[in-house]
């Protein structure tokens, strides 16, 4: 009995390890924390230490009850350090209320109804020749491509988006980082 009692334990523990093990690889990494399948992306987002501008543009302009809805969505959500890129001044005139409008417009472009993994998009690039035109939640159009095995994303004024990390998978939908925000005509 003196015997079994510390094999058990032995079993028991590394059971522990393989299961915490198992779950940390089925929940990506995103901005130093873990993403969570069962959590919506707005609950996901708001962890993220690389979508702090992001999560408080969702917050301005109003949007999230409706990115904490059912959906399902895919949302190309650019970094702290993609906001970073627009000229100086651009995210504090944005957040402002009298530009709620123009917020919204910017953010519902990052938005595609539906829960479109890599793999789907690069199927559609596959079948449209070599780019696939998604529709946004704004009413204008992304084109996705391959640049090597790199997924791409040009917007309606030329400027290219890299997906850095895809398929971060959530309660309703999908997220993929960029590295670039996203403007429409």
């Amino acid at each position: 009995m003196k015997r079994i009692i510390p094999t058990l334990l032995l079993v028991v523990a590394a059971l522990a390890f393989t299961t915490s093990t198992a779950l940390a690889q089925k929940n990506p990494m995103v901005g130093g924390a873990a993403m969570y399948k069962q959590k919506d992306i707005v609950d996901n987002a708001m962890n993220s230490k690389d979508h702090t501008t992001l999560v408080a543009a969702v917050k301005a302009a109003g949007l999230v009850e409706t990115l904490k809805g059912t959906g399902p969505f895919t949302v190309f959500a650019p970094t702290n350090a993609a906001f970073s890129k627009l000229p100086e001044g651009t995210v504090d005139t944005l957040v402002k209320p009298e530009n709620k409008e123009m917020l919204t417009k910017v953010l519902t472009y990052h938005v595609v109804p539906g829960k479109f993994n890599a793999k789907a998009i690069m199927k559609q690039i596959k079948a449209g020749g070599g780019t696939a035109k998604l529709t946004t939640v704004s009413g204008g159009t992304l084109t996705a491509t391959m640049v090597g095995k790199n997924l791409m994303l040009r917007d309606e004024k030329g400027g290219m988006s890299h997906v850095m990390i895809s398929n971060v998978y959530q309660s309703n939908g999908v997220i993929h980082v960029v590295d670039s925000v996203l403007m429409q005509n």
